[in-house]
């Protein structure tokens, strides 16, 4: 079967492909989009519109940091309800059939070939132009700091959220410890050093395949949604991460 039709966008979306700077941004759950063939997936419109279904104000903050920074973007065009693309598509939940409390019906006894269907028309699409474009960079003698863009709810399960952002990373924290550094020096934010999430490899796939195994300088952002809903709220965190992320190149690069 075929996930994706003429009736669909592209599986990702890019700008600034060109782009002078080190910073190559990324955002895994940009939209909450669903392919015209899977339907609403079983879920409700309203339900659609949740943390979810996305990271709502990432591909926002991460439009804004592109065109500060005159760095590449590379952006999910489809919800993490259809497939997680910052997941291995062998762990079950990169299809989940329950997102926090709400069941996903569409996404239940999927079988082998629709499972690999949405990973071959989606998640590998955008993933290998991760690769490709890190390996250009690379071929061209251009340094790639990777930066993931992602935002999260501030109630989880019942749970308020204080911190206005995140700073993650597993095996290295060179780089995401001096962008905590940098975000932390602004008077007024809490910001949490990785928490509520963390990187691992079983829960995460840009970070530990694009950038731990190159070796390549990275940090994985978290920023409160209720903070960026509205597009005033998304260009002051892109200000905000922007003076961050050059003030981490800084005291990491020396330039």
């Amino acid at each position: 079967m075929r996930v994706l039709t003429p009736a669909d966008p592209a599986p990702f979306l890019e700008e600034r492909t060109d782009g002078s700077s080190d910073f190559l941004i990324t955002v895994d759950h940009a939209a909450n989009r669903i392919p015209v063939a899977l339907g609403d997936l079983g879920v409700s419109a309203s339900e659609r519109q949740r943390h979810i279904a996305w990271d709502i104000g990432a591909l926002g903050i991460a439009r804004g940091l592109s065109e500060r920074l005159d760095a590449t973007l590379i952006a999910t065009n489809y919800s993490r309800l259809v497939i997680d693309c910052n997941r291995d598509p062998s762990v079950p939940s990169s299809m989940p059939t329950l997102s926090e409390y709400t069941p996903i019906p569409g996404n239940e006894n999927l079988d082998g070939p629709a499972r690999h269907a949405r990973a071959e028309e989606i998640f590998r699409p955008y993933q290998q132009r991760i690769a490709d474009l890190i390996d250009q960079r690379r071929d061209a003698g251009r340094a790639t700091i990777l930066v993931c863009q992602h935002s999260m709810t501030d109630l989880y399960k019942g749970i308020r959220r204080a911190m206005h952002a995140a700073i993650l990373y597993n095996r290295d924290r060179r780089f995401a410890g001096a962008v905590l550094d940098a975000l932390r020096a602004e008077p007024g934010l809490i910001v949490a050093d990785n928490e509520p999430y963390f990187v691992s490899d079983e829960t995460d796939y840009t970070v530990p395949v694009h950038a731990e195994r190159r070796g390549l300088l990275h940090v994985e952002i978290e920023v409160r949604q209720d903070l960026v809903t509205t597009a005033s709220g998304q260009a002051e965190w892109a200000d905000r991460l922007s003076r961050a992320l050059m003030n981490a190149r800084l005291a990491i690069l020396g330039v």
